[in-house]
Parts: C-alpha cells; structure tokens; sequence
C-alpha cells in the first residue's frame, strides 16, 4: 500500500516544513521500502479556486445538466479522496501563512470534504494514523506577546482530528524565521532548541506510524 504525502509549502527548496516531513517519510521507507510515497505537492500543483464552488453547486442540479467544470471538480474530488483513503498512513506539511491556514491546503480541504466517503457522516478516514508537520515564522506560543495570533493551526487540528476522526500526531516548529529576519536574531538558541525538539518528534512520529500500518480496519 502507500503513504500519502501532502505539502503546502511555496517555498520547496528552503522549505523548513518539508524538511521536518522528509524525516516522517524517511521511518516510514525505512520501515517499508517495497511500499509507495503517493504525493502531492499544493504549490507546484495547486487546486483551481473555483473547485469547491463547482463541486458544491453540482449537486444542486441533475446529472445531466452539469456543466464541464462541475464535472471535472467532481472528479477532482474523487481523485483527492481516493488517495486518503488508499493509503494506510497520511502526512500533511503545511507552514502557518500570515498567521492563518495556507489557502493551497484550505482550497484542497474544502474539495477533498465534499467526496460524501469523507464527510463528516461518511468519514472513511476514522482512526488512520497521520502526522500533521506544521512551522511558524514567530513563536505564538502561551506567554509570547503574539500569543493566540496562530490562526491555523487549531483548525488544522480541528478537521483532521475531529471531522475526519484521524489519529493525529503534530509536530510543530516556531521560530523559522530566526536567521531570515534580523528582528529575531536574539532568539537564535531558543529556535535552536524547538529545531532540534521538531525534528526528534518528526523522527519519533515516523516511527510509529509506521508501525501502526495495517492495523486500521
């Protein structure tokens, strides 16, 4: 069977998301090579922004009055769940942008959840094991003076956990743009410190949902 890989990233080549999630994939090949890493990359390819409405109205309609792009969203959507629900474990790599949800995973969220396999009532997804790799430029984190200013990644959690039921491991890093913006330099050993923290939870989780392949009913 596979792994299905997700990235949102805009930036692949120094893109500290995608780097975390190379270590997740890594557990997983090591720990089945003969298996297949299905991907999909959102910003090399990105979901057209008229899908879901083109989705959504077409069930508004008969079969046969559909237009072109309600069928062809149609079966962009069935194409995105029949890759969840093909695989046996699922990894998602999507940075906080502009301290809310990227709006390449948010448009592929939308149209993916309107396949009824995976709505809230028809979830296929209940109790498949994922890893949610998640980077912050800042840190937002209790105590910070931009505390609750991470607008993304408690929805994230929300539709991956709780609407699509999947047992959920998150490995977050703040504190990317320390190095990039000179603001921040003074918190070079702290973001040190989460980057060594993030890459030994995305290893650890690596491992786990690797082991826990195939014992998802």
């Amino acid at each position: 069977m596979s792994l299905f890989r997700l990235d949102a990233s805009i930036l692949p080549s120094s893109s500290a998301s995608r780097s975390l999630a190379d270590l997740v994939e890594a557990e997983w090949v090591a720990a089945h090579p003969d298996s297949t890493v299905v991907r999909r990359d959102l910003a090399a390819d990105p979901v057209p922004a008229t899908a879901w409405a083109d989705a959504v109205t077409s069930g508004f309609v008969d079969a046969e009055q559909r237009t072109e792009r309600q069928l062809e969203a149609r079966a962009l959507a069935t194409s995105f769940a029949d890759e969840l629900i093909g695989a046996e474990a699922l990894l998602f790599a999507v940075p906080l942008y502009n301290y809310g949800v990227s709006q390449h995973f948010k448009t592929w969220f939308d149209l993916a959840y309107t396949d009824p396999r995976i709505d809230t009532q028809g979830t296929a997804l209940r109790g498949k094991p994922a890893t949610l790799v998640t980077v912050l430029g800042g840190n937002y984190a209790p105590g910070t003076p931009k505390e609750g200013w991470d607008h993304s990644t408690a929805w994230l959690r929300r539709v991956l956990e709780d609407v699509w039921g999947l047992d959920l491991r998150v490995v977050e890093r703040p504190f990317t743009l320390v190095g990039v913006n000179p603001a921040l330099d003074a918190f070079a050993d702290t973001a040190a410190a989460l980057k060594e923290k993030a890459e030994t939870a995305a290893t650890a989780y690596g491992q786990e949902i690797a082991a826990l392949r195939g014992r998802v009913a």
